[in-house]
């Protein structure tokens, strides 16, 4: 349980290419849209709640409008992610480019 208590935040997803390796590889990366709400330590369970039905939400909006998903060769934004994070919620994600192993 975090001290802190926790944030619920929506991002804007995407995809990176990640490298040529066994026939090219992609990794998902996400930018800060703004920070929904936050609860204290002992209300992890109703962060985990509100997250859910945020994405549900975002899902149904995305797929109403006709937004490709972030597989799609042709997509090119306007799908969104909540995600509930420990403390703060970070600008952007990841942090660094990963590597391949």
């Amino acid at each position: 349980m975090s001290e802190q208590g926790y944030v619920v935040a929506v991002y804007e997803i995407d995809r990176a290419y990640g490298g040529p390796e066994e026939g090219g590889w992609w990794y998902n990366t996400g930018e800060l849209v703004r920070v929904l709400r936050a609860f204290k330590s002992s209300q992890e369970q109703q962060a985990m709640e509100f997250c859910s039905r945020v994405n549900r939400s975002l899902h149904f909006k995305a797929e109403h409008n006709n937004v490709r998903s972030t597989g799609s060769v042709a997509y090119c934004g306007g799908r969104y992610a909540a995600e509930m994070h420990d403390g703060t919620a970070p600008e952007s994600y990841p942090e660094c480019h990963p590597h391949y192993e």
